[in-house]
């Protein structure tokens, strides 16, 4: 069978399957939503929810949708708007006005540049709606068309063990110096080509589809460029649910690491750090695709314990000779070992000597191999080959408990 893709004159559920879930077709879901409703469709929301982690549930806002009828996309997997011409809000500007005395435009209260840089609610926003509808069938390529099937697998043309130069001097000798984790993700993939997810929000993090030999791969990394890649509250929120999409429709998760912790400060402490950060270890640990986990550079603490790590059931775990898996940075660990003591620079040289590197780790087994940065394309590529028939389970249970 093919996608269904309809449309429709309110902010309604289109191309959802019908209640039946069981029967032996099920299509990936879209909804359009163009005007908003004055009747709650409590029975379209209820519909996305069993047809959550059944078939995959997109909806593209095209126009208005305001109060109940917001609730719908909001419960789908990926939520699409137009720029300029699509809003998402509960309450208007008006209603806004008479009881906080606030004035906003209805584009400031819910328009695409909210939703995609404040607020996280829609996932990316195009042009005009005929961008969005192209880019949309681009996607669409990418998905599954239900949890039975395995992930999509296309002609591929760029070889499976093209060798990636350019990766063997990406990475700066600086440990402090930043660099683009998407040159790493564009040097790997499938003709260059990422559909990145939520692009404008939580930059710390980058997660998006590609395709590695023909076969669709999520992909999630660090991005040192932003806040040195350190995990916040939202980065950990937006890794958790595309990971969790991911599993849910059998598609593999390939992970690049270079973390240097989770985000300090009150704000993240008093905003639930700890419960959020949680939610991204979760996704990864009930994971049972294929993940492969490369560490580029710094893998700290409990923020690389989080990141695909071995300890979360990883598969295979590679780590670079720039790599450093350890729990702290050398200059804060020398500094809580030695405090009060001389010759701190000489510690600090003989820590980072000893464990700024990749192979204490990879002793112990936590990193499978250390490789030549020009091959992991061709590595990715065969491991995922003999990862195809991984079959793993998880103890039977009702449903989990993820610390929403």
């Amino acid at each position: 069978g093919s996608s269904a893709v309809t449309g429709s004159g309110v902010s309604s559920s289109a191309g959802i399957c019908s209640e039946g879930l069981s029967e032996s077709v099920k299509l990936t879901s879209v909804e359009f939503c163009e005007e908003s409703v004055s009747v709650l469709r409590l029975g379209t929301s209820k519909r996305n929810v069993m047809a959550s982690g059944v078939v995959p549930q997109i909806s593209l806002i095209m126009g208005p949708c305001a109060g109940g009828a917001v609730y719908s996309p909001a419960l789908t997997d990926f939520t699409f708007m137009v720029k300029d011409t699509s809003y998402l809000f509960i309450t208007g500007p008006d209603v806004v006005k008479s009881v906080t005395n606030e004035d906003v435009t209805q584009e400031e209260l819910g328009g695409a540049k909210t939703h995609t840089t404040v607020s996280g609610v829609a996932h990316r926003a195009f042009e005009n709606d005929i961008d969005a509808l192209l880019n949309l069938r681009d996607f669409f390529n990418f998905l599954p068309l239900s949890n039975k099937d395995p992930a999509p697998v296309t002609e591929c043309h760029d070889p499976r063990d093209r060798l990636v130069p350019g990766l063997d001097t990406i990475v700066p000798f600086e440990s402090t110096k930043a660099y683009d984790m998407l040159d790493i993700v564009h040097g790997i993939v499938d003709e260059r080509e990422f559909f990145e997810i939520m692009p404008n929000y939580a930059k710390n993090i980058v997660v998006g589809f590609a395709r590695m030999n023909g076969r669709t791969v999520g992909i999630v990394g660090n991005q040192p460029k932003v806040a040195s890649g350190c995990l916040d509250i939202n980065s950990s929120v937006k890794g958790a649910r595309f990971v969790r999409f991911c599993d849910a429709f059998n598609i593999p998760i390939i992970t690049f690491v270079d973390v240097p912790g989770f985000l300090p400060g009150t704000a993240q402490e008093y905003g639930g750090i700890i419960r959020h950060g949680a939610k991204l270890l979760y996704a990864f640990a009930e994971a049972t695709v294929p993940k492969i986990t490369v560490i580029t550079r710094k893998a700290y603490g409990g923020a690389y314990d989080v990141m695909s790590s071995k300890h979360l059931r990883g598969d295979v775990n590679y780590a670079w000779p720039s790599a450093e898996v350890a729990v702290m940075g050398a200059k804060g660990a020398v500094q809580i070992i030695f405090r009060g003591k001389e010759n701190q620079a000489e510690a600090e040289a003989e820590y980072v000597e000893k464990f700024a590197n990749p192979f204490p780790a990879a002793v112990r087994g936590f990193v499978d191999d250390i490789v030549q940065p020009s091959t992991t394309r061709k590595r990715i590529c065969r491991d995922l080959e003999v990862l195809a028939s991984k079959k793993q389970t998880n103890p039977w249970k009702k449903h989990a408990n993820i610390p929403l």
